[in-house]
């Protein structure tokens, strides 16, 4: 009691109060504490680098909402044989065009570099818009479906184009691509890691409610993309790349810098980036290839006979775990590797997966299936992470960012025309991990004698010039 006014004094009331709001806060403040310390930790906070990581981790959480919703409501709704003929219908409709201006996104990007921000909020918007038309579209069932999935896909593969343009821009001290790729790369994959649960919780209410979920993440998206660094539009001190290994080019441009005749440089075009580098972007293509045929393949190949003793869902969701842990695990050694015999590792993981390729084919069944998923994500993620690593010894400095954008470029086209062969193929498990086999042999055996090679020559200094 309050003397004089025969009250209940509030002070305890309240303290009791702030202190359950804190109990009950702490868990979300405290984790987005940690969130931060760890994606901003040695530099990548002034830098930039750890909204760029904390951005690819929205991605990865939008993405995977989209694929819960779509995977429980659309891919099982219909029966297989229509389901591959709008999927083919729709991809052919909508990837088509990605296909044909891919050549064209990279000197796009390098004529407006001041609109890498706005194209990866672009890219966040467009898919946070398809989202709320899919909400409708899976439960009506409407035409708008298919094409709004796949529109979803574009602008994915869209944003992963600029984001490997962004990625040099925001290195801090110290920092190799390697390693700042392996960062932003462990961003997403934890993000799709906690969201996909989330998802299928989402799910459980209602078939919409991944999809709002998704809306609200790509819109966040959106926002953070125009938080990123101003000099991410930057493109002050860089030049245009081609992909290309012409040394007769890069001898001409020696002796024209040497001679300070910019208008003979300027009469020679683009900057070539050097054998180790086209021979390591090839075989990142025949991989990047094979991920987008066993995405599409197995996905109706396991609807239509599913793995032993378990249903069509579960089947995937093997083949999808098996893929993404051997993702994460690719990363994990590339960060650890760092920039160690880029040649060498590409040469070995790929013909590894070579190997299980063919093993798989010969013995169809439940364990090659998820092994070659395995193998397949630790491949990718492992060789892309060395070709990171070529980009940055032997191409310079000022065409680093160009020869970014347009080898994602490259590899995003592979994995339109991966997906492409996996639709159009009869659902024969053994005939479709031999084609698999195929894709990653011809890959393997075009480069294999250049890597070597270019790894016996490799120096400590950049050979590019």
């Amino acid at each position: 009691m309050s003397a004089g006014t025969g009250t209940v004094s509030p002070g305890p009331a309240r303290r009791t109060a702030r202190a359950l709001g804190r109990a009950l806060h702490l868990p979300f403040t405290g984790t987005a504490r940690g969130i931060r310390k760890a994606t901003h930790a040695h530099g990548a906070g002034e830098s930039g680098l750890g909204k760029l990581i904390e951005l690819h981790a929205v991605n990865g959480a939008g993405d995977v909402m989209i694929t819960v919703a779509l995977a429980s409501t659309v891919f099982f709704s219909v029966p297989t044989d229509e389901a591959r003929g709008r999927v083919a219908l729709y991809l052919a409709i909508t990837m088509a065009p990605f296909t044909l201006l891919a050549p064209v996104i990279g000197p796009l990007l390098d004529r407006l570099p001041h609109g890498r921000r706005a194209a990866m909020a672009g890219a966040m918007l467009a898919r946070a818009l398809l989202a709320l038309v899919l909400s409708g579209a899976v439960v009506s069932g409407s035409v708008e479906l298919y094409p709004a999935a796949l529109g979803v896909l574009v602008a994915s593969k869209a944003y992963g184009v600029v984001r490997s343009a962004v990625v040099p821009r925001l290195l801090p001290p110290g920092f190799s691509l390697v390693k700042a790729n392996s960062r932003v790369t462990l961003g997403g994959l934890l993000a799709t890691a906690v969201a996909a649960p989330i998802g299928a919780g989402l799910q459980a209410v209602g078939p919409r409610w991944p999809l709002f979920g998704a809306f609200v993440i790509f819109v966040s998206g959106m926002v953070l993309s125009f938080s990123l660094p101003h000099k991410v539009d930057s493109s002050k001190g860089e030049s245009k790349a081609l992909l290309a290994a012409d040394e007769e080019h890069l001898h001409l441009h020696a002796r024209a810098e040497a001679a300070s005749d910019t208008s003979r440089k300027r009469r020679l075009g683009l900057r070539t980036v050097g054998p180790a580098v086209t021979h390591a972007l090839a075989a990142n293509a025949s991989l990047r290839c094979l991920s987008g045929f066993l995405i599409f393949f197995l996905a109706f190949l396991l609807r239509e006979h599913p793995l032993a003793g378990q249903s069509a869902a579960v089947s995937l969701g093997i083949v999808g775990v098996s893929a993404g842990a051997g993702n994460a695990l690719g990363t994990a050694v590339g960060a650890w590797l760092k920039s160690r015999a880029p040649e060498l590792i590409i040469v070995t993981v790929v013909g590894v997966v070579l190997g299980v390729a063919i093993t798989s084919a010969v013995f169809f069944g439940a364990v090659g299936v998820a092994c070659l998923g395995a193998c397949a994500g630790f491949a990718q993620a492992l060789s892309k992470l060395s070709l990171d690593a070529l980009l940055q010894r032997d191409v310079p400095e000022q065409v680093r960012t160009s020869a970014f954008a347009r080898s994602e470029t490259l590899l995003q086209m592979a994995w339109v025309v991966g997906g492409g062969i996996g639709i159009a193929l009869p659902l024969i498990g053994t005939l479709g991990l031999s084609v698999a086999a195929a894709i990653v042999a011809v890959g393997w055996l075009s480069t294999v004698r250049g890597l070597l090679t270019s790894s016996r020559r490799a120096g400590p200094r950049p050979r590019v010039l």
